[in-house]
């Protein structure tokens, strides 16, 4: 649903590769899950300059589900990649981004008791891993 919404952002511009494996369903807020996967997937899209492309790729481990958005934009130094779940870090122009997007998207995957991982080079383009369980803790 979330590549519906930014289709018109992709169309003439990227390549979308989808690799979806057999997921089951896990306990989540899907809206939450969304909003982590249009916070990316927007980053994404913006890192790439004239024309690109974005995989997306899902895993089932048996406990827990992988996502992972690859992109061949324009990657990060160590030093961004450092800060970018911070509230406010942007590295875009005033008036175009809050910063607000990776953090909101780090603590979302964190109350699903998840992880983000980030791998990126400069002029390499970036990869986001999102690992989520299959069921959550009880509080018993």
């Amino acid at each position: 649903s979330t590549l519906i919404l930014l289709y018109n952002k992709t169309k003439n511009k990227i390549n979308l590769h989808k690799e979806y494996g057999d997921l089951p369903q896990i306990e989540c807020l899907p809206s939450k899950i969304n909003q982590v996967f249009m916070n990316i997937l927007t980053n994404s899209i913006q890192s790439i300059e004239e024309k690109g492309e974005i995989f997306i790729e899902t895993i089932s481990s048996g406990i827990g589900v992988k996502v992972c958005i690859r992109d061949t934009g324009s990657g990060m130094t160590p030093e961004v990649k450092k800060h970018i779940f911070e509230p406010f870090y942007t590295t875009k122009d005033v008036g175009k981004g809050t910063g607000l997007g990776l953090s909101i998207s780090y603590g979302i995957i964190e109350q699903h008791n998840g992880n983000i991982d980030v791998i990126s080079e400069p002029k390499k383009g970036t990869e986001f891993i999102i690992s989520l369980p299959i069921s959550q803790p009880t509080n018993d």
